[in-house]
């Protein structure tokens, strides 16, 4: 069975344009495609799907597409053309994106097309043009297996059992370990400290990185005003990235943005973030690395 989890299937921007009826439709029009894709639909002779990892940022990107019909066509629609997809490209020809970026966008639609021909019959699309591919280095991937493994791992790490489920000598015990985790005296180890022990710092640096794609050195040039939780994107000025010359926007899962929700709440709770906007900063308070 396809598992649609890691994937925003309506993004906030688009639910904010729709009506129930049309949220219902468009929620079972992106069901529809992205399921084929990843179970059939890189060879579909073949039973091939695409990775979730190719899936995920393009369904992000189709989103995009289908809501600038939607202003283009002055309201909803799902019925998409060729026309559309031509006019797309050249507005993004124009536009002050990376062609990393623009060619991102055409392999998103191209796969979005791919799968209308295999639902709705449509001929093929063909882009009437293409991008000029920039320069990269191979980069190494992790299969989507190890990305949950990851993602679990960080879920578990550091974690402890709550303040209120313990004995006396239990909590004795982990008062110890905590003193000795966070280099205090043992009798100033509070309820406060079970609770930080527990917290999403960890958790939201891993799982935001992971869907980023993030070098360490974009960890430690993160900064809290890149957030945008209710449009579940990462907005990454061009001076602080490392992959394009322009501005970056990332796709974040909706679980990614809650538990980064969660830090940005826990964090503000601590002294050493008074004075920065990084998002994470170490245990020396620097920014992470």
């Amino acid at each position: 069975m396809v598992d649609l989890d890691d994937i925003t299937l309506v993004p906030e921007p688009s639910r904010k344009q729709l009506n129930e009826r049309q949220l219902v439709d468009y929620r079972s029009e992106r069901e529809d495609c992205l399921k084929w894709l990843l179970a059939v639909g890189k060879t579909p002779e073949r039973g091939e799907g695409y990775a979730m990892g190719t899936v995920r940022p393009r369904a992000h990107r189709m989103d995009q597409f289908y809501r600038w019909v939607w202003t283009a066509e002055d309201g909803y629609t799902t019925q998409l053309t060729h026309s559309h997809a031509d006019d797309y490209l050249y507005e993004l020809a124009a536009a002050e994106y990376s062609n990393a970026h623009k060619n991102n966008c055409l392999k998103a639609l191209m796969m979005l097309f791919k799968w209308r021909s295999h639902k709705y019959g449509d001929d093929q699309w063909e882009p009437e043009m293409r991008f000029k591919q920039e320069n990269s280095k191979p980069r190494d991937y992790f299969s989507d297996a190890e990305r949950r493994l990851i993602k679990q791992e960080a879920l578990e790490y550091g974690a402890i059992p709550h303040y209120n489920s313990l004995t006396a000598a239990e909590r004795d015990k982990w008062k110890a370990h905590l003193a000795q985790r966070f280099e205090m005296p043992k009798e100033q180890v509070s309820k406060a400290e079970f609770e930080r022990a527990n917290g999403w710092k960890i958790p939201s640096l891993v799982w935001a990185s992971m869907d980023a794609g993030f070098r360490p050195i974009e960890v430690k040039r993160s900064r809290v005003q890149w957030v945008d939780l209710e449009n579940e994107l990462l907005r990454i000025p061009k001076q602080e990235s490392s992959k394009t010359r322009e501005n970056w926007e990332v796709a974040l899962t909706t679980r990614t943005v809650e538990y980064l929700g969660r830090w940005l709440e826990e964090r503000e709770q601590y002294e050493k973030y008074a004075e920065s906007d990084a998002i994470w900063l170490t245990r020396e308070g620097n920014p992470d690395e």
